[in-house]
C-alpha cells in the first residue's frame, strides 16, 4: 500500500486528505479493518513509537492510550494488585495475570479512564486474545500493533459493528534521518528525534540524595519516554511501571506539574477503599462510573452524594470522601517519579510534585535558578537527576 485515502483531515472541511510515502515507497503499515482518519494516524504513529521505545528500554511489553496526539496513559506489563484490577475495571478478566501485554494495556487505560474514553491504542507486541477482550468492551477508536493472533483479530473486528480501526505496523521500520512538515505552506525540516532514553541518562544526580533504586530508574524512563511523545510543555508522573499523570500542552511549566499531579492524585485515590466500594447500581455502565468516580473524588460538576442525585447511581447513599481523608491518604504515598520535558524554572514545581508523593525527578537542568530548584529538592528529601536533554514534541 503506497497511500491511503482519508475521509478528511483534522476537520470535515479539510479535503482531500491522505497518507503516503515520499518517492512512492510502500507504507510501513497495513489497515486490517475499518477506515482510520487523519488524527487516528497521528495518534497511531506517535503512540507506536512510544511503546516500541518502552519495550526496547525496559525489555517488557508496553501499551499506550492516546487521545489528540498525547498519551492519556502508558505502561509496561507488570502484574496488577487486586486493588489495581478493581480500579482499572479488569478484575473480571480471566487470564490477565498470564498476559503481560494485557496488564500493560489495563494499566495504560485504567490510569486516566476519563481521558482514555475513545482512545487510540498502541501495543508493542502481537495482540493476544486477553488483551483483545479488554479492548473489545471499552470505547475506543482503534489499535496499532505489530500483529494480532487470529482469536484477537476476530474479537476486535466485532467492535463498532465491524468498523473498528485495526492497523498493523512493520516492527522493523525505521524513519528517514530527516523529517518534514508544512505549516501555512511553509515546509519545515528537522532531524528525526532518535535520542535514546536509558539508565545512563540518569547518571548525573545533582541533589544531596543520590540513590535511585531500580524501580525509580524504571519509572523515570517510563516518564521520559512518555514525554518524548507528549505535546509540549509537558510533565509526567510515573509509578510502578506506568505513567499515572500526564500534564500536556500547557504554556506554564507549573501548570503542567499541577495538571499531572492532580491526575496522579486521582489515580491513587481511585484505589482507596471508599472509592473501590462505592455501591453502584448494576446497570451503571463503565463510562458513567468513570464520570461518577471522578466527581466523587474531585467534587466536580455534580454532587453525586447529594439527596436526589445519589439515587441515580447507587443502591445506597455513599459517605462523602472528605478533603481531610484524601489528604491523609495522599500523604502516605511516596516513591513516585516525575519527569519534565524541559527545565524547572522555579522551585514551585518541586513543591507541587512533592505533594503527590514524588521522591525522584528527572529534568534537563539549565535554568538560571537551578540552585533554587536543587535546594528545594534537598529540603524535601528528593533525588533529582539532570538529563541535559530537552524533549519537546510538537
Amino acid at each position: 500500500m503506497k497511500e491511503f485515502e482519508l475521509k478528511y483531515g483534522c476537520n470535515p472541511n479539510q479535503k482531500p486528505a491522505r497518507i503516503f510515502m515520499e518517492g512512492g515507497a510502500e507504507l510501513p503499515l497495513e489497515v486490517l479493518n475499518g477506515r482510520p482518519g487523519y488524527i487516528n494516524f497521528l495518534d497511531a504513529l506517535n503512540s507506536w513509537q512510544l511503546v516500541r521505545e518502552l519495550k526496547e528500554a525496559l525489555g517488557l511489553p508496553a501499551a499506550a492510550s492516546f487521545k489528540h496526539v498525547s498519551p492519556a496513559g502508558a505502561a509496561v506489563g507488570l502484574p496488577l494488585t487486586d486493588k489495581m484490577k478493581k480500579a482499572c475495571f479488569v478484575d473480571d478478566i480471566e487470564g490477565l495475570d498470564d498476559s503481560p501485554l494485557a496488564c500493560a494495556y489495563a494499566r495504560a487505560r485504567g490510569t486516566d479512564r476519563m481521558c482514555s474514553f475513545g482512545d487510540w491504542i498502541a501495543l508493542s507486541d502481537v495482540c493476544d486474545e486477553t488483551t483483545a477482550r479488554i479492548i473489545k468492551r471499552e470505547v475506543s477508536d482503534g489499535v496499532i500493533a505489530p500483529g494480532y493472533t487470529d482469536e484477537a483479530l476476530a474479537l476486535l473486528k466485532q467492535k463498532k459493528k465491524g468498523g473498528y480501526n485495526i492497523v498493523q505496523i512493520d516492527p522493523d521500520y525505521l524513519p528517514p534521518e530527516k523529517e518534514t512538515k508544512q505549516v501555512f505552506g511553509v515546509t519545515f525540516e528537522q532531524g528525526h528525534n532518535f535520542f535514546r532514553i536509558d539508565r545512563e541518562l540518569l547518571s548525573n544526580v545533582v541533589t544531596e540524595k543520590k540513590d535511585l533504586p531500580e524501580e525509580a530508574v524504571r519509572d523515570l524512563i517510563v516518564a521520559l519516554i512518555t514525554l518524548k511523545y507528549t505535546q509540549s510543555n509537558s510533565v509526567c508522573y510515573a509509578h510502578d511501571g506506568q505513567a499515572i499523570g500526564v500534564g500536556a500542552g500547557q504554556q506554564s511549566r507549573v501548570h503542567c506539574t499541577r495538571l499531572a499531579g492532580g491526575k496522579a492524585d486521582t489515580w491513587f485515590l481511585r484505589m482507596h477503599d471508599k472509592v473501590l466500594n462505592l455501591p453502584f447500581k448494576n446497570e451503571i455502565r463503565r463510562p458513567d462510573r468513570d464520570n461518577v468516580i471522578d466527581a466523587y473524588i474531585n467534587k466536580n460538576e455534580e454532587d453525586c452524594c447529594a439527596e436526589g442525585v445519589w439515587q441515580k447511581y447507587f443502591t445506597e447513599q455513599p459517605e462523602r470522601f472528605t478533603d481531610e481523608e484524601q489528604r491523609a491518604y495522599l500523604d502516605s504515598i511516596s516513591g513516585v517519579s516525575c519527569g519534565s520535558d524541559a527545565f524547572f524554572p522555579f522551585f514551585d514545581n518541586v513543591q507541587r510534585a512533592a505533594a503527590s508523593g514524588v521522591s525522584y525527578i528527572a529534568q534537563p537542568g539549565g535554568s538560571i535558578r537551578d540552585e533554587d530548584v536543587i535546594d528545594c529538592c534537598n529540603k524535601l528529601g528528593i533525588a533529582m537527576a539532570f538529563t541535559g536533554m530537552r524533549l519537546f514534541h510538537h
